[in-house]
């Protein structure tokens, strides 16, 4: 990175580099339509926020006295969101041998219970939110653990980077080890307080998050219902249908429920702002009902396959009949990677073996305006779009000796050629592809 010396008292920041965004949704507007790739641009941040992106040439005499950080050669994109991510699970990540509810009591709920003490929940939400600056990842939206200390530790350190991101203390008063469990009344009473001293404070917001059926009984899902119709601009963020084990036990533990999505419903928990992750089992009934609901589906490959859960079928949630939001999740510690482009490479196997493809520009839709609609920040995130925040990341096309080889021309000219080179990213990128990451126009990360 250079940086042009032009002296400026300014609140402007000026940077250069190739740009690419996606402007509408691949899935349902022809792709060409959507993909908006400038090979030499000039982005304007004003204050945080994006103010005006065009070619070099065309903007470089308007804003002469805007100092220029220079990366031209790179790639950047809008800062990658990350739509169901455990942060007390860092430790347990690659852990072997079991599928979901095994996995569970094996590795998971021991490593939790370690969270009831605030400073080591601290010190794993300072790693884990460096993981996710290292890859890529500006926003996402997180579970973290059943004490409310937990969640405590994660907002202060992602408020004290003014981070864009979603989180709530675990919900479960049931079928978990004693030490992990709350009550209803005691996790309506701590969620609904972390609620009112966290949710909208800086860029923080708040997810009602029982972990699901399994974990909470009838009444602490009413409650959550309840917390959401307190306060309707909160999310509500579970599991849905990962494992078939699971569906089992929840038809068993509901019997009164038509179909798993149908045990949330009763609560008054699907709608709007509503993010399930997986889906993987889900019916076309379902589908059908998160479609009407406006509720989306965090896709999350990497945690699918090692789990041995299932294929998610992208291309049900992508029916013009009944179109689900989907956004890419990256499920550490089930899932086996902080990268969204590792996640994305999953993801197209997942899809490719259901005889479909997922190109590269629909999987960076997922894992950037995707993921935004998916979470109702459209408004604030996702492109390149003036009056957005500006969360975006570096991208080295080059990054490694295989990429190099791989993409011999630092920056493509054409779209067919953007293409090629953002496919080769997905499959061989990982945190060594991403050169820096900013938020809100500052440098949070950068590679040494």
């Amino acid at each position: 990175m250079s940086i042009d010396s032009t002296p400026t008292a300014s609140s402007l920041k000026a940077f250069r580099a190739a740009f690419l965004d996606l402007t509408d949704n691949p899935f349902f507007v022809p792709e060409l339509d959507c993909v908006r790739y400038i090979p030499d641009g000039l982005l304007i941040i004003e204050n945080g926020i994006f103010k005006e992106l065009g070619p070099y040439d065309s903007l470089r005499e308007k804003y002469t006295q805007v100092p220029v950080i220079d990366y031209s050669g790179k790639l950047i994109t809008p800062g990658f969101i990350d739509t169901h991510i455990h942060f007390p699970q860092v430790e347990v990540i690659a852990a072997y041998g079991e599928q979901l509810l095994e996995w569970l009591y094996k590795y998971t709920f021991p490593t939790e219970g370690k969270f009831k003490d605030k400073e080591y929940a601290r010190q794993v939400a300072k790693f884990f939110l460096d993981e996710l600056l290292k890859n890529g990842t500006t926003t996402a939206l997180v579970f973290t653990a059943v004490f409310p200390q937990s969640a405590e530790a994660f907002f202060e350190e992602a408020y004290d980077r003014n981070l864009r991101m979603v989180a709530g203390k675990v919900m479960m008063d049931r079928n978990a080890p004693d030490f992990l469990l709350d009550t209803a009344a005691s996790s309506y009473q701590d969620s609904k307080a972390l609620i009112q001293k966290w949710h909208k404070k800086g860029r923080l917001l708040y997810a009602v998050t029982p972990r699901f059926a399994v974990t909470s009984t009838d009444e602490q899902l009413r409650l959550a219902g309840k917390l959401l119709a307190e306060f309707p601009d909160v999310y509500l963020h579970t599991h849905l249908s990962e494992n078939p084990d699971e569906v089992t036990l929840v038809a068993q533990l509901f019997p009164q429920a038509k179909n798993y999505l149908d045990v949330y419903d009763q609560a008054g928990l699907v709608g709007p702002r509503s993010v399930f992750a997986h889906g993987v089992q889900l019916t076309d009934e379902e589908f059908q009902r998160l479609s009407q609901a406006k509720a989306a589906i965090s896709f999350c490959p990497t945690s699918n396959l090692f789990l041995g859960s299932g294929l998610f079928k992208l291309g049900k949630a992508k029916s013009p009949d009944h179109p689900v939001e989907v956004g890419l999740g990256t499920d550490v510690g089930g899932g086996t990677s902080f990268s969204l482009l590792t996640t994305a490479h999953e993801a197209y196997k997942v899809v490719h073996l259901q005889q479909q493809c997922l190109s590269p520009f629909k999987a960076l839709y997922l894992a950037t305006l995707g993921g935004a609609r998916a979470l109702y920040l459209e408004d604030k995130l996702g492109n390149f779009a003036p009056g957005k925040e500006a969360d975006f990341v570096v991208l080295d096309t080059r990054a490694t000796p295989l990429l190099s080889f791989r993409n011999p021309i630092p920056t493509v000219a054409s779209v067919t050629a953007l293409a090629d080179e953002v496919f080769s990213l997905i499959i061989l990128g990982d945190d060594r592809t991403i050169q820096a990451t900013y938020v809100m126009g500052e440098v949070a990360y950068e590679k040494r």
